[in-house]
């Protein structure tokens, strides 16, 4: 079983329980899902790099990812409905945990002058957002198989509506914010 979903049902559960003052466990927040989306504007020009980052996407997750589209015309970008535009995907149960763990442990701490993630990245409704400026810092990707630099948006979404609810459960799992002032 993944480390941090036995952490989670072990000694996070109770602290949020605890905290917030819940009468049921079915009331703590939890990690419903991840969804890792890259988008690659420059895929018109080339479609290699649309490709190499559908590739990399998939070595990180573990799973296929799916193409995204454009959903309409924009004259400014010169870029027409239904052309690709990036590639995404959404990781739950198990596999959300596993990645979480990888990003937390590993790849974070990788990360060249990190000072913490920012706790205003959350959307008002206890999603968290955070952005990866290049792909180099996981251990999976070689840096002989990067040809153009990308990079990725990460969104945790949780059960939650509230950001102080999640932003609690996401620093009990270990994510490094940065002290809120």
């Amino acid at each position: 079983m993944a480390r941090l979903l036995d952490k989670y049902q072990d000694e996070i559960v109770s602290k949020l329980m605890e905290k917030f003052h819940f009468k049921n466990k079915l009331e703590v927040p939890k990690l419903v899902k991840i969804v890792i989306n890259m988008g690659v504007g420059r895929a018109k020009e080339n479609k290699k790099i649309l490709e190499d980052a559908m590739k990399h996407l998939a070595t990180l997750a573990c799973q296929k990812p799916k193409l995204t589209r454009a959903r309409k015309d924009i004259a400014g970008f010169k870029l027409r409905k239904g052309n690709a535009v990036g590639c995404k995907v959404t990781l739950r149960n198990k596999r959300a945990y596993e990645f979480m763990d990888r990003l937390i442990s590993v790849v974070l701490p990788r990360i060249k002058d990190f000072r913490g993630l920012s706790p205003g990245s959350f959307d008002g409704r206890g999603g968290y957002t955070m952005g990866i400026s290049e792909l180099a810092v996981f251990p999976e990707i070689s840096i002989d198989d990067i040809e153009f630099v990308q990079g990725m948006d990460i969104t945790f979404v949780v059960s939650t509506k509230s950001d102080e609810q999640s932003y609690e459960m996401l620093k009990l799992f270990g994510m490094p914010f940065k002290d809120r002032e």
